[in-house]
C-alpha cells in the first residue's frame, strides 16, 4: 500500500496555491485531479503538467454519492501499485466528500494519507461579500440540502451548487423557509480574475446562466422577527418575551395548574378540526396546542427545573428505545406485535406498581380514566373473551338501573349510572372506538341541530314559549334531514 498526496487547488488561479503545493503538484509522478473543471488545473496543462482526471466517473453515475465512492475505489486501487497525488478543487477539507471518504477508509487501515492542504474558498468569498464570518455563518452542502440545517439569523453559504439542477433543488428547500423575494448572491470564481457576484430574489435562483461547479449561494440573515415566523427558535423567543418583566401580565401569571384546562380546551379543538375535515383549522388548533407545551416549557426554564430541550430529549430517546423493530435489529411482523413490544418496553422502564391500575386515572377525564383501568385490566387477562359478554353485561347494568331509577336513592341511582357508563366504556374498547372521541362527537351534533331549532324559532314565532314540544321535534327531524354535512360542521 502507497500514500495518497492530497493537495487543495485553491480556489482560483494558480498564482493563489502556495509555493509548497505547487512543487508538489510539479514533482508528482502520478497526478490526478477530480475534476479538470477548474481554473488551475488548465494552468498546470499548459506548463507540461501530466495528469487524469476522475469527469468521466461524473458522467457514469446517476448520484453525486456513487460518483464520490466510486472516485475513492479508484484511488485506493492505484495506490496498491504505486504512490498517488491526488488535487482537488478548494482545500482538501472544506466541503471535499471525496477526502472525508478517505479519512474513514485511513481508520480502517484501508489507506495512507497525506494531506498537504490549499487554500479554500471561503477566504475569497468572505472578501467578495464582504462579511465578517464572526457573526455566525453556516456553510452546507446543495446536494443535501434540507430545511432544518439552515439556521435563518445567520450568514449562510452554500456550495456545491454546480448546475441549475441543483440551484433548483436549493430554491425549492430554502422557500420553505424564505420569502420568494428574499435576496440571495451568486458568487462565481471568488478571487480570480473572472470573479462574479450577482444578487437576485430567491425565486430566481435557478434562471441565472452562469451556474458551474464554482459558484456558491449566499443567503443573508433574515433581521425581522416576523420574517423568521417558520423557525423553532424564533416561536421560543417570542414565549420568552410573552414571560418576561416586559411582556403580558396574563402570561407571567400562569403556571403550570392554571394552564389545565386550556391544554384539555385546545385538544377538543383539535379533535374538532379533524372530524370538520377542516386543514386551515387544524393548522392553527395544532398551533394553539403547540403553544401550551412551549408555555409549560418557558415556565419549567423560569422556575429552573426543565427546558424545552429536556422535553424533547426525552420524548425523543423515548421514541427511539420503543421502536427497535426501526431504530435497532429486532424484527416485527405486524402492528400488533409492536404495540406488544411497545407495552413490554413500557413495563420495563417503569418502576414497580402497587397496582396496574396505578398511573392509569385522568382527573379530566372520567371516560379516558374507565378506557385505561379496563385496558390494563384487559392486558393480564380480565376481561370478556369477545364483545359479547361486554353487551351482556351492559344489559344487566341497564336493568339494575332501572330498578334504581324506580325504586332506589338518589346515591344508589348514581351508582348505577355509572355502571353503566362504566360497560358501554368496554364495549367502546372492544369496538376500538374512542368513548371520549363519540361523546365530543355527540355533544358536536346535537349542538349543531339545537342551533337549528334556535334559528328555526328565531325567524319563526320568536319565542320557545309559542311552541309546543311535537313542534321543536319537528324541527329537530328537519335539521336530521337537511343536516347530514351540518352534523359534521
Amino acid at each position: 500500500m502507497y500514500p495518497i498526496t492530497i493537495v487543495g487547488l485553491g480556489s482560483g488561479e494558480l498564482d493563489q496555491l502556495s509555493v509548497g503545493v505547487y512543487r508538489k503538484l510539479k514533482a508528482a509522478q502520478t497526478l490526478v485531479v477530480r475534476t479538470d473543471q477548474h481554473p488551475a488545473v488548465d494552468e498546470l496543462k499548459s506548463e507540461g503538467v501530466q495528469m487524469t482526471s476522475f469527469d468521466n466517473v461524473y458522467e457514469s453515475q446517476d448520484a453525486f454519492e456513487a460518483v464520490y465512492d466510486e472516485i475513492v475505489e479508484r484511488l485506493l486501487k492505484m495506490a496498491e501499485e504505486h504512490a498517488v497525488t491526488y488535487a482537488v478543487p478548494g482545500h482538501p477539507l472544506v466541503a471535499e466528500r471525496t477526502v472525508q471518504l478517505l479519512i474513514e477508509r485511513e481508520k480502517t487501515g484501508q489507506a495512507i494519507l497525506d494531506i498537504a492542504g490549499g487554500n479554500s474558498f471561503l477566504d475569497p468569498i468572505f472578501a467578495a461579500l464582504r462579511i465578517d464570518p464572526i457573526e455566525g455563518f453556516q456553510l452546507v452542502d446543495g446536494t443535501e440540502l434540507r430545511q432544518d440545517d439552515v439556521q435563518m439569523r445567520q450568514h449562510v453559504l452554500i456550495g456545491q451548487v454546480y448546475d441549475s439542477f441543483v440551484a433548483s433543488d436549493v430554491k425549492l428547500t430554502l422557500l420553505e423557509k424564505y420569502a420568494v423575494d428574499h435576496p440571495v448572491t451568486i458568487v462565481t470564481a471568488a478571487g480570480t480574475s473572472g470573479e462574479e457576484v450577482r444578487t437576485v430574489p430567491l425565486v430566481e435562483l435557478d434562471r441565472e446562466t452562469r451556474i458551474d461547479n464554482l459558484t456558491t449561494v449566499y443567503v443573508p440573515p433574515v433581521v425581522e422577527q416576523t420574517d423568521r415566523l417558520k423557525e423553532w427558535q424564533t416561536f421560543r423567543e417570542i414565549i420568552a418575551k410573552l414571560r418576561s418583566p416586559e411582556g403580558c401580565p396574563w402570561d407571567r401569571e400562569q403556571t403550570h395548574e392554571s394552564l389545565k384546562r386550556f391544554m384539555i380546551e385546545e385538544a377538543h379543538e383539535v379533535l374538532d378540526a379533524i372530524d370538520r375535515e377542516d386543514d386551515n383549522d387544524l393548522i392553527e388548533e395544532l398551533g394553539d396546542v403547540l403553544l401550551q407545551v412551549f408555555l409549560h416549557a418557558q415556565i419549567g426554564e423560569d422556575d429552573g427545573y426543565f427546558t424545552i430541550e429536556d422535553i424533547l430529549q426525552a420524548v425523543g430517546d423515548k421514541m427511539i428505545r420503543r421502536h427497535p423493530h426501526v431504530f435497532g435489529e429486532i424484527e416485527v411482523a405486524d402492528s400488533d406485535e409492536v404495540l406488544k413490544n411497545w407495552q413490554d418496553i413500557k413495563s420495563e422502564e417503569k418502576p414497580k406498581k402497587d397496582s396496574l391500575l396505578d398511573g392509569q386515572a385522568l382527573s379530566s377525564s372520567s371516560l379516558l380514566t374507565s378506557f385505561n383501568y379496563q385496558k390494563a385490566a384487559a392486558r393480564v387477562g380480565f376481561d370478556w373473551p369477545d364483545v359479547a359478554g361486554a353487551f351482556e353485561k351492559f344489559e344487566e347494568e341497564w336493568q339494575e338501573f332501572k330498578v334504581e331509577v324506580a325504586e332506589g336513592t338518589q346515591d344508589s341511582r348514581t351508582d348505577e349510572l355509572g355502571d353503566v357508563f362504566f360497560t358501554l366504556v368496554n364495549i367502546a374498547r372492544f369496538l376500538k372506538l374512542s368513548p371520549e372521541e363519540a361523546m365530543q362527537h355527540a355533544n358536536q351534533k346535537f349542538s349543531n341541530r339545537f342551533s337549528y331549532i334556535e334559528r328555526s324559532v328565531t325567524a319563526g314565532r320568536g319565542s320557545f314559549d309559542d311552541y309546543t314540544v311535537d313542534e321543536l321535534e319537528e324541527f329537530w327531524q328537519q335539521a336530521k334531514r337537511i343536516g347530514g354535512n351540518q352534523d359534521e360542521t
